[in-house]
């Protein structure tokens, strides 16, 4: 126990050091929405330049959708909703004034929204498929504004920095081998915590009354977003994606759905009357978007990877999972302990050194290394060890080929005493890769979605193309159900929009 002075001057040192630390990791700023001073992980200006250095590797992991003018009206509709917010008010501290906020629509099947810190946004089109009309996307993207504004990704981060929470990093299903999943996406570690940030449940529903309070001035029909969210609560999880959906990071659905048809009355009741949903020009726009995962940009059937564009395949051992993006496909066991990671090296000059550009990294040791062929192509082969900073002994399997003009290197890695249980299971994925001939597979064609008027009444399943099952993997009639926000035999009226794989 301790007594007197010795206790004191202990008491005053702790406090000292937490007010050292306390300084050291955080920014004290004003806050957008409410004007007071309050802590945050970062400056305004340093989240601003996290988003901009992260922005690139998300467009390049993730891919832009290719459709200017669906990705111009996105931008619109949130420029719209940024113009009232809390960025653009009179009464806004001035270390917001003239930040650019950038809207993306990403190439991705997953129903997800998300942004980073300074004004990045992103839409998958995999939830712009899942939306009915242009309010529901107005509150959407007010939500997301909502998260920037508000700056909830550096509340969190300082409080992480206290020590208070932690942030969930791993881009591929987690951390793969205690290898973070933002270090293997090449994302910064900075903002690859951002990114697979848990917001808090107070943060989501402060997003969601800003996100309401936005469209609300704007005149939307605010309260639709509610059908939005009773569609996501109908969504299972989907297994494999690498971005995490809104089920996983947002507070309940149902919860949602009842709360903001409230407050939508709330700012009606204010005066802002809400009158437009544009579904017409929210249908049009849609029109010939991708549904479901592009196959000309790689996919599984029969134990094989195929890349059609690319002109090549490689097969992958039963019971692994394949997650295909756009700068890298990994093959991932199980248990997680056993990992490949096929990257397109674009900056070596051959097999040999684009595996030598690995190898020649501190802390890696090669045990062998030399030129072989796959199926006739050059290639080059290696294996080397490394120890993480917790002592734990990895074993890496290199293998780059040349094909097509390109350089393709496999990364296969586990742990130093797992090595020989999955030596053979690399090898076969390695050595499997080729060159694609079959014309079937060469001129696959994405699913598209056609958004049309009913011209009579009916069941949603009677809409229903009769072969939409042998058109897309892994997609029920239910799964188009809740796409269009009906159920499967709900009766649907001469006139009514509806969206239609083809």
């Amino acid at each position: 126990m301790l007594r007197g002075n010795m206790k004191s001057t202990i008491s005053r040192f702790c406090l000292l050091l937490l007010i050292g630390l306390f300084v050291s990791a955080c920014s004290i700023q004003r806050s957008a929405i409410s004007g007071d001073k309050r802590a945050y992980g970062y400056s305004w200006e340093q989240e601003k330049q996290i988003g901009q250095e992260a922005d690139q590797q998300i467009q390049l992991q993730y891919g832009l959708y290719n459709d200017d003018e669906l990705q111009a009206y996105v931008d619109k509709i949130g420029q719209e909703m940024l113009a009232v917010s809390h960025i653009n008010r009179e009464d806004t501290p001035s270390l917001y004034a003239g930040t650019d906020f950038y809207f993306r629509v990403l190439d991705n099947q997953v129903v997800n929204a998300f942004a980073l810190p300074g004004g990045y946004i992103y839409v998958t089109r995999g939830l712009l498929a899942h939306l009915d009309n242009e309010a529901q996307l107005a509150v959407v993207l007010g939500h997301e504004i909502g998260h920037v504004v508000a700056r909830h990704a550096s509340q969190r981060a300082f409080e992480q920095q206290m020590g208070q929470i932690a942030l969930i990093g791993g881009a591929i299903g987690g951390e793969l081998l205690g290898l973070p999943g933002g270090d293997i996406l090449g994302i910064g570690s900075q903002a690859a915590q951002l990114l697979f940030l848990s917001y808090s449940r107070d943060d989501e529903r402060e997003s969601d009354r800003l996100g309401v309070e936005y469209a609300s001035m704007q005149h939307y029909k605010a309260a639709e977003g509610a059908q939005f969210f009773i569609s996501l609560e109908r969504m299972s999880e989907q297994a494999g994606q690498s971005l995490p959906n809104w089920q996983s990071t947002h507070p309940d659905p149902a919860e949602r759905a009842s709360s903001i048809p409230v407050l939508a009355d709330e700012w009606r009741a204010k005066g802002y009357e809400q009158t437009i949903d544009n579904q017409d020009q929210y249908m049009e726009r849609l029109s010939n978007l991708i549904y479901g995962e592009n196959p000309r940009e790689g996919f599984t059937r029969n134990g094989n990877f195929y890349h059609p564009d690319l002109k090549f395949h490689f097969p992958f051992p039963s019971g692994w999972q394949v997650i295909n993006q756009r700068s890298l496909v990994a093959v991932v066991n199980r248990d997680q302990d056993a990992v490949t990671v096929m990257t397109l090296d674009g900056q070596s000059a051959n097999a040999e050194a684009s595996v030598n550009e690995f190898l020649n990294q501190e802390g890696i040791n090669t045990e062998g290394k030399g030129r072989t062929q796959s199926n006739g192509l050059p290639a080059y082969r290696a294996e080397a060890t490394a120890q993480t900073e917790d002592g734990t002994q990895l074993k890496f399997y290199l293998y780059a080929i040349e094909y097509g003009g390109n350089i393709y290197r496999f990364l296969n890695y586990t742990t130093a005493d797992k090595y020989g249980t999955y030596a053979s299971r690399f090898d076969e994925i390695t050595g499997g890769f080729r060159q694609l001939t079959d014309s079937g597979i060469l001129n696959i064609q994405p699913v598209r979605l056609q958004t049309v008027k009913t011209t009579r009444s009916g069941t949603f399943r009677s809409f229903l193309p009769a072969n939409f099952e042998s058109l897309i993997i892994n997609v029920s009639a239910e799964d188009l159900a809740i796409m269009n926000q009906v159920e499967l035999d709900e009766q649907i009226s001469a006139g009514t929009w509806i969206k239609i794989p083809r």
